[in-house]
């Protein structure tokens, strides 16, 4: 009789960080065991870089002052986790060198910049994922779920309204708060939900509208310099109420109120609305269709998905109420189904719910919008990307025979 055979052990996969602030904890979740990797280096050119490596990661790793250092050190795969402006350089050396990349969204702060890692990705092959992990959130699973069985019919229109109550702490105190790192916090927050409303309605953005204005902490006078700190140190629920904040970064030129109308290329009409002085930190999801609209209450575990879809005046508890499962500690249960996600990937390829080219209409739509505000609401296009570029994206960075394939460098 013959032996039962096993399944090949797959080699351990050796990951490195670019940049360790407060989202590079993600890449230890590539160190559970189900994964098969593990962490070996970070790059991080800040003076007090070993020290906030041990503080992050929990022990010392071999760190460097470049993204060419690091993938010196010998890295199959790199988690970009830096302030946003610097995504782009360090996500083209990395797939330049035959490195796959986990991109922390937004993919960058510009339209040029965003379209170049696309370009980067395509021309060499390298493999690259961005890190849009609301797709991995219960509660916008479970609303694309109730979509896709036809529960409120063909959807027409999305809202959400976005509750940043902690926004103080985590957007105004370092270099969130500037244009210059940035762009603008509908880049750095609306890119998630830009790309849900985006999934839910399996549609993207053509035009959009922007409005808005930094009405609240510009009148905050006192200013702290927290370069050589992490939101980590800073952070506090007690900073309240909002004209009481202090410590405040020395430049803040971003909105901290923002609306944004959109159209989407199949007709569906989208709104978006981002405060940074609530009370409440959550997300709202209206979604109508042509037979009922859907709505959340609460965005984590404990909370429910409400469906409409029989004629009434008010019903409160509406025709069907769904709960909201897992998530009980925020979105650390997606982070772990998106890492898992991006691991499988550049192992064996295949579908993903993540897409680059997703991330691209997402972080396009916060910069056009973030432009149509500071232009006085001037409605802003979302210009076409290259046929080849989305139908390699489309095709999960596969190439047709045909296509030529460069050399990594």
């Amino acid at each position: 009789m013959d032996a039962p055979s096993s399944s090949p052990v797959e080699p351990r996969l050796r990951i490195g960080v670019v940049g360790a602030g407060a989202r590079s904890t993600l890449a230890l979740l590539a160190e559970r065991a189900d994964n098969n990797c593990d962490l070996v280096a970070v790059c991080e050119p800040h003076a007090q870089a070993r020290d906030r490596v041990r503080s992050q990661f929990v022990r010392d790793l071999p760190t460097y002052p470049t993204t060419g250092d690091l993938i010196g050190h010998g890295v199959d795969a790199a988690f970009v986790t830096s302030p946003d402006d610097t995504h782009a350089v360090a996500a083209c050396e990395l797939l330049e060198r035959g490195v796959a990349v986990y991109l922390e969204k937004p993919l960058a702060i510009t339209l040029a910049s965003a379209t170049t890692i696309l370009e980067t990705a395509w021309r060499t092959g390298t493999k690259l994922y961005v890190g849009h992990n609301m797709r991995h959130m219960s509660v916008v699973r479970l609303m694309r779920d109730i979509i896709q069985r036809g529960e409120i019919g063909e959807v027409k229109s999305i809202w959400c309204r976005h509750f940043v109550g902690a926004g103080g702490d985590f957007y105004f105190k370092d270099w969130h708060a500037t244009r210059e790192h940035g762009n603008g916090l509908l880049l750095q927050k609306g890119a998630h939900d830009f790309d849900v409303m985006h999934w839910l309605a399996n549609s993207h953005s053509v035009k959009v509208v922007g409005m808005g204005d930094l009405t609240v902490y510009d009148k905050v006078a006192d200013r702290t310099d927290h370069s050589d700190e992490l939101m980590t140190d800073w952070y506090s629920v007690d900073h309240w109420p909002p004209l009481e904040q202090r410590g405040l970064n020395p430049t803040i030129d971003v909105e901290d109120l923002s609306m944004v109308l959109m159209r989407m290329d199949s007709g569906v009409l989208a709104s978006y609305e981002q405060c940074h002085y609530t009370p409440d930190y959550w997300r709202n999801y209206t979604v109508i269709g042509t037979a009922g609209r859907l709505e959340n209450f609460g965005d984590s575990g404990g909370g429910v998905v409400r469906v409409w879809n029989r004629p009434t005046i008010y019903n409160r508890e509406g025709d069907a109420t769904y709960p909201i499962p897992g998530d009980s500690e925020g979105h650390l249960d997606a982070d772990g189904q998106t890492v898992a996600e991006f691991l499988r990937f550049i192992r064996h390829g295949g579908p993903t719910d993540n897409s680059p080219l997703w991330a691209w209409y997402a972080a396009v739509v916060g910069i056009q919008a973030t432009e149509s505000i500071r232009d006085g609401s001037a409605p802003r296009d979302i210009p076409a990307l290259a046929e080849p570029l989305i139908q390699y994206f489309e095709r999960h960075q596969v190439r047709w025979p045909a296509e030529k394939k460069e050399t990594h460098r």
